[in-house]
């Protein structure tokens, strides 16, 4: 009899909003069967940064639609705390969502960014923007977890 159970290779901590690598040999083995953009991703999640904003970079260059390479390389960016050029793509794919689930999607990673920069209530209003869009669209998950996001963002503003 084999059992089909689902291994968890990460999860964002509710705690620091920051993604937890839980099986790093599970993500690691994704590197060589994956897309470009997740190859990004990935590198970011195992703390191959500078890897990752080289291959994020070449990705975004070629790429024809630039939304998704924009929100990783943003990604990789804030992983190596630099929240400057991080904000600068995320606005750039804020102007270009042009749908409820993207515009959603890129106002929760603004969130995320906030927060790792200690802006609590600047993040708490972008969790709830985001949750709200998200509820609208009839994504019950992403609201959920904005909504959490948005309640521990202001947990951390009333202490600060």
């Amino acid at each position: 009899m084999s059992l089909d159970i689902e291994v968890e290779a990460w999860r964002v901590d509710p705690a620091t909003l920051r993604d937890v690598v839980l099986n790093r040999a599970m993500i690691e083995s994704r590197l060589d069967d994956c897309t470009e953009l997740e190859r990004v991703w990935i590198l970011s999640m195992l703390g191959r940064v500078q890897e990752a904003v080289a291959e994020g970079r070449l990705l975004l260059s070629h790429s024809q639609d630039r939304f998704r390479p924009l929100l990783v390389l943003a990604h990789a960016y804030q992983r190596q705390y630099r929240w400057h050029k991080a904000a600068k793509l995320h606005e750039e794919a804020l102007r270009m969502a042009g749908t409820t689930i993207r515009e959603a999607l890129v106002r929760h990673q603004i969130g995320r960014r906030l927060f790792d920069e200690a802006r609590y209530r600047d993040a708490a209003a972008e969790f709830e923007w985001a949750h709200d869009l998200y509820r609208t669209a009839g994504r019950a998950r992403p609201a959920k977890a904005a909504h959490q996001a948005m309640l521990r963002a202001r947990q951390l503003a009333r202490q600060y």
